[in-house]
């Protein structure tokens, strides 16, 4: 038996999407491979931890991203039409899968159908879990996305929940699919034990998004590498620099816009959304061409 899981299938109310759950989104895609840009979204500001001020939902639009792994995924009431409200700013017509029952939920928002999803519990925190989602992404193989929420109370915590979601994708993911583990780890360095632990699922070595100066960090203070974007072998195969505009990153994108100009190439994003009062991260995005045969 494998490890706890609460699944929900595609289409269903909780997950607030709607699915073709037989469409594969690569069938007239054409020859070419298919570009996937994924960014990790910890984002919230104003009080509550919340998207509701607006200034993370920006920071997600901007950039364009195909698949969003997201933290603290509260908008509004968070009624079923809130959340839809939010999902349909961030990139209209996209889908979401997001837990229902916690403080600070994860979740992920997809350009691409979600054809299954659901959370695998997090062993040390009641607050939130691992939420993850099959995506139909253009191409053979579908897209596992996991987003997660690490405890900040010790390196030692963040290897227990590791291990734990290990267990999980060693049971459930397919080993010929994609494989994305995302969002906010609250990581102190990038030589925590946690990292040779998830070593075993995906790539942690660098080189890492960067900044426009260079700089890898994304917490508020640029002093600490708490977001990522960890994929498994297969997809870093097809890793390529992230364009925007006229500024290409050649290992992914931390998105800054105390640094980041022109600030027109991102619109709707506004010059100062990533010093908004409590905004304590800045998104990671990384670009990949994935083949269509």
């Amino acid at each position: 038996m494998g490890p706890p899981v609460r699944e929900s299938d595609a289409g269903s109310i909780d997950g607030g999407w709607d699915v073709d759950p037989v469409s594969d989104a690569g069938t007239d895609a054409g020859s070419e491979p298919a570009n996937l840009r994924i960014m990790a979204a910890n984002l919230t500001s104003g009080d509550g931890q919340s998207y509701s001020a607006g200034h993370g939902i920006r920071l997600m639009r901007g950039p364009a991203p195909d698949v969003i792994l997201v933290q603290e995924f509260n908008f509004g009431l968070n009624t079923e039409d809130d959340l839809r409200r939010m999902v349909e700013q961030v990139g209209e017509g996209f889908h979401y899968a997001r837990e229902g029952d916690a403080q600070i939920p994860n979740g992920i928002i997809s350009r691409w159908p979600i054809l299954a999803s659901g959370e695998w519990d997090d062993p040390v925190t009641r607050t939130r879990d691992f939420v993850w989602a099959r995506i139909d992404i253009p191409g053979p193989r579908d897209l596992w996305a996991v987003s997660v929420h690490l405890l900040t109370t010790s390196a030692d915590v963040r290897v227990e929940q590791a291990r734990a979601l290990l267990g999980y994708i060693a049971a459930r993911v397919p080993e010929d699919d994609y494989l994305v583990i995302g969002g906010d780890l609250n990581t102190d360095t990038r030589d925590e034990p946690c990292f040779p632990l998830l070593q075993q699922a995906v790539v942690t070595a660098g080189p890492h998004p960067a900044d426009t100066v260079g700089n890898t960090h994304t917490n508020a203070a640029r002093n600490r590498p708490y977001d990522h974007v960890l994929v498994d072998a297969d997809l870093r195969e097809h890793q390529q620099a992230t364009v925007i505009g006229t500024n290409t990153f050649p290992d992914g994108l931390v998105f800054d816009t105390r640094f980041y100009t022109p600030v027109s190439d991102v619109a709707p994003v506004l010059v100062g959304d990533s010093v908004a009062r409590n905004m304590q991260h800045m998104p990671v995005v990384k670009d990949f061409r994935v083949p269509l045969d």
